[in-house]
């Protein structure tokens, strides 16, 4: 029986599916190219083809086959977050390139925390933009949570070593930073990211506790990688996969795994400040292929 989720991602993944069906003659060829244009990525498509050779060797059903082996790559990545409530605040950094849907994430991320009972604060740490932290401090009052800023052009550091003092005197659960978007090649900004996670360390020496990057669905291999750079440079422990409507490119979520492990914690479906889900690897692989069965 098809779960929620799975109806929507595959109503989002169009681009994607049909990898393989089972009333079409296989050709091992075809799947490999449906499959990189996917953006699943040359060692992941391998061991996909391979396994379904196997099957229609076996005379198995070939899309049942390309699934399971999908289900399988993307297992390792299919880790809930969870909260320390041992860390108060549980400090969370937020990551990505501008445009990767970072801001908004983060009020769907608050809504769901507070949805399970966390009290939540955000810090407003991308001070390069005004609006950025307009925009986070519109999202704080629509969800009842505090935002703590400063001006534009202040120093991203000291915004979060205040949140995180503010956080730690309120009994706040949960702590979310916000960062300025940039490109892993922007040095400067960077090193700014290494700046914040040495004053969260000041506080508590295990902060930030997790540490998200934002990947826009449509990007993609560049999500590979903007995720393999970002990794290097400041150590993500977590991801979340935005935009996956109806041009994502759902496969890229495939490679990223396949190449550094990482578990995705969330999935972004949609605008509306529900559309946050847990990522689930069976309903992801079956939806990929395009099969409810």
């Amino acid at each position: 029986m098809p779960s929620r989720l799975f109806d929507r991602l595959r109503a989002r993944l169009k681009s994607t599916r049909p990898l393989v069906a089972d009333d079409e003659v296989f050709d091992a060829e075809t799947l490999e190219t449906r499959l990189l244009m996917a953006d699943v990525g040359i060692a992941a498509s391998t061991e996909i083809v391979a396994a379904a050779e196997r099957a229609a060797r076996d005379g198995k059903l070939v899309a049942s086959a390309v699934r399971a082996q999908l289900e399988i790559l993307l297992s390792p990545a299919a880790k809930t977050l969870e909260i320390d409530p041992a860390a108060r605040p549980f400090v969370i950094l937020v990551t990505g390139v501008n445009g990767s849907g970072k801001t908004t994430t983060i009020a769907k991320l608050a809504h769901r925390l507070r949805a399970s009972g966390h009290s939540v604060m955000l810090a407003a740490c991308d001070t390069f933009r005004a609006a950025a932290v307009e925009q986070l401090q519109h999202w704080g009052e629509r969800e009842g949570v505090p935002v703590v800023a400063q001006g534009a052009g202040a120093d991203p550091a000291a915004v979060a070593f205040d949140a995180w003092q503010a956080a730690h005197a309120r009994g706040i659960d949960v702590l979310i930073v916000d960062t300025a978007g940039r490109l892993h090649t922007q040095d400067h900004l960077m090193a700014e990211l290494g700046k914040l996670r040495r004053v969260l360390a000041r506080h508590d020496p295990s902060a930030p506790h997790e540490t998200l990057l934002v990947l826009d669905g449509h990007t993609g291999q560049n999500a590979l990688m903007q995720a393999r750079e970002f990794t290097s440079a400041i150590g993500t422990t977590g991801l979340v996969i935005t935009k996956l409507d109806g041009s994502a490119k759902g496969g890229a979520v495939v490679a990223i795994t396949r190449e550094l492990g990482l578990p995705v914690r969330f999935i972004g479906l949609g605008e509306s400040i529900e559309d946050l889900e847990p990522f689930n690897a069976a309903d992801f692989a079956a939806a990929l292929v395009g099969d409810a069965a």
